[in-house]
């Protein structure tokens, strides 16, 4: 794969109308990408792709909802049709409790909806654009994850076993799809300002949050290819040294780090 310039490659970012989808869909543009881009609001949407246009980039919108499996596929049709191969795909769309309680005290419904989205969603959209990457024998699948994937959360409990359901799935298929050309990490921006950690209780005090630009910025190389080596693999932008991990990469693989395991009693435990 190429590691250097993204001109002329195609991104498809899901939740790319606000927050975090919208700003990796402008950091890609560009970079020279031609951007797809989709969400539930064509308004927004259609104002992120007026901010991809000016930085000179090609772009089209799609209206979908990520929990629906037709209409992901009519949408990677479109972008595929106007733009080209589907080079990169974000998984960025993504939903929150809607109260901070514990379990017993969610609503089903709500809950529900947060787990579709944050893994039906990713899912509908890899069983859609994998086909063809696998075919082409090229491409990468970045996953939008959470701190909340890999510490327990009795508050969240929707959001954090979705995300850690999702680093599951990445780490589940890493390895076929590296056989065929194919890179799948999951990325976690730490806590940053956007509109859905705004209305985080847990968050309503916070006054340091992490930078936006700077996940772009890993982000853009990972699409670049500078963190394959990691396939498979939890990356933290808010508390992770890029290049001390960078450093790491041979030994996170030899050790099998990076991902859900379950942690052995001792040497004697069956599981070892």
């Amino acid at each position: 794969m190429d590691r250097g310039s993204l001109a002329g490659q195609v991104a498809l970012v899901t939740g790319a109308g606000r927050g975090i989808g919208r700003e990796v869909a402008v950091g890609l543009a560009a970079e020279g990408m031609a951007v797809g881009l989709m969400g539930r609001s064509r308004d927004r949407l259609v104002d992120t792709l007026k901010a991809c246009v000016r930085e000179g980039a090609r772009g089209v919108v799609v209206s979908a909802d990520v929990t629906r499996p037709a209409a992901v596929r009519e949408a990677v049709r479109t972008v595929e049709r106007d733009l080209g191969p589907v080079d990169l795909l974000v998984n960025n769309a993504g939903q929150v409790d809607g109260a901070e309680v514990p379990l017993w005290e969610t609503d089903p419904g709500q809950w529900w909806q947060v787990v579709e989205t944050n893994l039906r969603g990713p899912y509908n959209l890899l069983r859609t654009v994998l086909p063809g990457m696998v075919a082409r024998g090229r491409g990468r699948v970045l996953n939008l994850n959470s701190g909340f994937a890999v510490r327990p959360d009795g508050h969240y409990t929707a959001y954090a076993t979705s995300k850690a359901a999702l680093l599951r799935l990445s780490d589940n298929i890493a390895d076929s799809l590296r056989q065929h050309g194919v890179v799948i990490l999951d990325i976690s921006p730490g806590a940053v300002a956007t509109d859905m950690t705004a209305g985080i209780p847990m968050f309503a005090d916070r006054q340091e949050w992490g930078s936006i630009p700077y996940t772009v910025g890993v982000l853009a190389d990972a699409a670049r290819g500078r963190f394959d080596r990691l396939t498979g693999r939890f990356v933290h932008v808010g508390r992770d040294s890029v290049e001390v991990l960078l450093s790491r990469a041979e030994h996170i693989v030899e050790r099998d780090a990076r991902t859900l395991r379950l942690r052995p009693y001792g040497a004697d435990d069956p599981l070892a």
